[in-house]
């Protein structure tokens, strides 16, 4: 096979966006400040970060996307064009938009449009639509796999094509967690917290456990799952077959407010299911193998969204992770001995021991997973050491000092 299909990758941070590009991703998507849907994390890029993250995606040759996706009041309007024309000033490839004012601006100075879930396209109609403004459209998350391929296939048989010539370009979700809401129109934590996610600075409200009682007779109403409106994660990998049959062109990873360790891991197992495909050897087998290997990072539990005709969503029975792994901080990066291939750190909590399985993120060096086969200090080599102790281990790449070491445990359940 000779189709192109694009997997993109969250970014948060450098780390997350080294991460994506180590884990194969084609292009990432990341948020500026405060105009989208993840302006409430804390992590971010800033405006004066748009060139350095432009050059490392050129380099790498991968495309990058600005997402301004929230709503837009008259106060925003000044900030909307700064951040396109530095956009397009820095050499971004595309804006991710909802609201028509960042369209029409954007497409005003010849910056490239992608149309966001925000909007909620369900129907080819719309599609055409929006082909006057954007070559990329995300389609709402709501709609079955039959639903997509109806679109794509008549994108192609009527050869609907946007600003730049190219045919419309069907772009969905495929893991990641999931709002109960339509396409994440929800008003939740602005009616409790007046905190709009539409803002981007939603609450997840929803997450939380909720007690419902009958307000006539005091009863309180039993229910099963404690996390009623809490979505269990996007997970498509397991019929990606499927999802590659219904004609769309890019694959989207959430999780902007996610580790680099979810990135990498996430992002490469799409990256080798996808290149399965191609080569056509994607088996059921190796899908299992590839979702096994994501339970081992932040999740909510996998259901299959609503792509496979289901009605109703299936909620998660706890409020955070059921990640099978959990990382320790240990400490950070103190120097690294290139001659002889050797990594510093600076213990600050807990404690190391040989046989540990670790992992080291950071802004340059992404993410590194690895065994301490040996440990030594100042005293020579050791088998554990401890807070406050400087350790160093053989590791092939070079580590920085803004590089953070943590311990992989197993989680107990």
């Amino acid at each position: 096979m000779n189709r192109k299909v694009e997997i993109m990758a969250p970014s948060g941070g450098f780390d997350s966006l080294m991460a994506a590009i180590q884990g194969g991703a084609d292009s990432v998507y990341f948020g500026v400040e405060q105009l989208n849907m993840r302006a409430r994390a804390t992590m971010n890029f800033t405006a004066d970060d748009l060139k350095e993250v432009a050059s490392t995606c050129a380099s790498h040759g991968i495309r990058s996307y600005l997402t301004l996706n929230t709503i837009i009041y008259d106060h925003d309007l000044t900030l909307v064009k700064t951040l396109v024309n530095g956009a397009k000033e820095a050499g971004i490839t595309a804006v991710i938009a909802s609201d028509q004012s960042v369209i029409s601006y954007a497409r005003s100075v010849g910056m490239e449009v992608h149309i966001s879930t925000q909007l909620n396209v369900t129907n080819i109609e719309t599609v055409k639509f929006y082909s006057l403004f954007a070559d990329t459209i995300v389609l709402a998350r709501e709609l079955s796999l039959t639903q997509v391929k109806k679109i794509t296939d008549t994108i192609k048989q009527e050869q609907i094509k946007g600003p730049s010539g190219r045919l419309i370009e069907i772009e969905i979700f495929v893991h990641g967690a999931l709002c109960m809401a339509v396409s994440g129109k929800c008003y939740l934590s602005l009616h409790m917290q007046n905190s709009s996610a539409n803002r981007g600075a939603c609450t997840q409200n929803c997450r939380r456990t909720y007690t419902v009682i009958d307000n006539e007779e005091g009863h309180e109403m039993e229910i099963d799952n404690e996390y009623i409106m809490s979505a269990k994660d996007l997970c498509t990998i397991d019929f990606l077959n499927e999802v590659m049959d219904a004609g769309v062109s890019v694959l989207k990873i959430e999780g902007r407010g996610k580790g680099p360790e979810y990135v990498k891991t996430v992002t490469q197992c799409y990256r080798e299911a996808v290149d399965a495909y191609m080569e056509g050897n994607y088996t059921v087998e190796k899908a299992q193998k590839w979702k096994e290997r994501m339970e081992e990072v932040y999740n909510r539990g996998f259901w299959s969204g609503y792509y496979l005709g289901q009605k109703l969503g299936e909620w998660t029975d706890t409020s955070g992770s059921k990640a099978k792994l959990k990382k320790i901080y240990i400490g950070k990066g103190n120097n690294y001995f290139s001659k002889i291939g050797v990594a510093e750190f600076i213990v600050e909590s807990h404690t190391l021991k040989t046989g540990d399985s670790i992992l080291i993120t950071g802004p340059t060096t992404g993410v590194i997973e690895t065994t301490v086969n040996e440990l030594h200090t100042d005293q020579g080599p050791v088998e554990e050491v401890s807070k406050g102790d400087k350790c160093a281990f053989k590791l092939d790449t070079p580590v920085r000092k803004s590089d953070k070491l943590y311990k992989l445990a197993s989680v107990q359940a």
